[in-house]
């Protein structure tokens, strides 16, 4: 297994080298800006609308629907695969090799993202196919077909959910059952294969429970997670009140002078910092990457402009309030005048400390050492959870469309078996891979976006007429 894992890491970080810093910076922000203009800033303009149809009658017991899920429910089940392991670890790891700069390149993305995201919701609800029991189906995958007929299209469509099945379905399991078991090892000594066979028993009840379970357990978990990392975020950073100034102050600066912290030339620090911020920003919020649509598709709304403003709602929390507190943290209290880090460039940043601890020395520093790990060990323990349920449930989906149903069986027997490889493996092959095969996705999942505009600015005007 270590010479596999030596052959194949140079391999794999070389081909994200050239995805990452030449491909998928353009067409995450290319897509942002295309649908920003297009739509008049619907993000913007429509906020307010999706923060009401979210939160307005939020319940945590939405209820056995009669096919698919609650508009919450749906939400609740993006959410689950948007906040995972990218807002703790992922954006530890950007910071670390792209400095805190890369923070404010992952809001750009964000910002921009909310109109893609806005985008990839209501051609999810546009294209969805109804099965004979009144369940839906649907994804990229359809609305790559609608946008291209024939051949072409089958074979983008097809591209598309062999790289997803790969992409979270197995490797994306595997990074969020590694970052569980390193976590849990590092604060309870845990084995790692013995969080490896919990989660593989957990895991496998609620994938035989099919869409409904999972979305019984999703709107539950999302809100109370999201509140207790919240609560103990704010905690440190009540504490470090006096760093929050200079901790907004590395953010921006080092986002436009970030040779000053990664070291080298202006030029190799800055795209650094933005590819950084753009592939650990896809892999946090997952706007662009044709991930969530899955989940939107399930959604009892009739118009697709509705869900559309929800899903914008769910990268705003994913990013704006989730990853940002997590960041803010980490830099408070490691980056500043009496952290660890200071005045560390990136390269002796992360020979110190890893992206896999991070967090839970920047929690230590307020909670103490133990304490600290053990809190983000289970808030991990629920982020990096509650996104394998999804991300098994979109690769499921692309499954079927390959194979038929008779296939969902194999699949989840093979999706079982990498969440328990995936906290045996090492940390960074794993996060290489999945990165790579999030990379891929994006390429058809953009295209059909681009070709699919007037489908998309059709739904946000006659929304507008209402």
């Amino acid at each position: 297994m270590a010479e596999l894992e030596a052959t194949l890491f140079p391999v794999v970080a070389k081909i994200n080298e050239y995805l990452s810093n030449y491909i998928l910076v353009f067409l995450l922000i290319g897509v942002g800006l295309w649908y920003s203009i297009k739509t008049r800033f619907v993000q913007v303009r429509c906020f307010g609308e999706g923060m009401k149809k979210t939160f307005g009658n939020l319940s945590l017991r939405g209820g056995r629907q009669e096919q698919g899920m609650s508009s919450f429910q749906a939400l609740a089940t993006a959410i689950a695969a948007q906040v995972g392991t990218g807002n703790i670890v992922g954006a530890s790891g950007a910071i670390l090799t792209g400095g805190p700069g890369a923070i404010f390149w992952m809001w750009i993305i964000a910002f921009f993202g909310m109109a893609t995201i806005y985008a990839e919701a209501t051609l999810a609800i546009k294209t969805r196919r109804a099965d004979e029991d009144g369940s839906y189906h649907g994804g990229p995958v359809y609305y790559i077909t609608t946008a291209f007929k024939g051949g072409f299209g089958k074979f983008l469509a097809g591209f598309f959910a062999v790289a997803i099945i790969l992409a979270l379905g197995f490797m994306g399991c595997m990074v969020q059952s590694n970052s569980i078991g390193s976590t849990f090892n590092t604060a309870f000594g845990i084995p790692n294969w013995i969080v490896g066979v919990a989660l593989v028993i957990i895991c496998g009840i609620i994938f035989l429970g099919g869409v409904q379970r999972l979305a019984a357990v999703t709107e539950k978990v999302v809100p109370i997670m999201a509140a207790i990392f919240l609560l103990g975020g704010l905690v440190v950073l009540i504490a470090r009140a006096s760093y929050i100034p200079a901790t907004f102050g590395m953010i921006f600066q080092y986002a436009f002078q970030p040779q000053a912290i990664i070291g080298g030339g202006f030029g190799y620090a800055i795209k650094t910092a933005i590819s950084q911020g753009a592939k650990r920003g896809l892999f946090s919020n997952e706007a662009g990457m044709g991930s969530t649509p899955h989940a939107h598709a399930q959604a009892n709304v009739t118009d697709p402009h509705d869900q559309g403003v929800v899903a914008m709602i769910g990268v705003f929390m994913d990013t704006f309030v989730v990853l940002t507190l997590n960041a803010l943290v980490v830099i408070s209290t490691l980056y500043t005048a009496d952290g660890p880090l200071a005045e560390c460039g990136a390269a002796a940043a992360s020979t110190t400390l890893g992206k896999a601890n991070l967090a839970q020395t920047a929690f230590g520093v307020v909670f103490g050492e133990t304490a600290g790990a053990m809190f983000v060990a289970i808030c991990l323990f629920f982020f990096a959870f509650s996104t394998i349920l999804s991300w098994n449930l979109f690769g499921k989906i692309n499954v079927i469309y390959l194979f038929g149903k008779q296939s969902a069986k194999i699949y989840a027997v093979l999706g079982l078996v990498f969440i328990f490889l995936g906290t045996l493996m090492s940390n960074d092959l794993v996060w290489e891979l999945t990165d790579m095969f999030n990379n891929l996705m994006v390429i058809p999942n953009a295209l059909a976006l681009f070709a699919l505009t007037g489908m998309v600015v059709s739904s946000t005007h006659m929304a507008g007429k209402k």
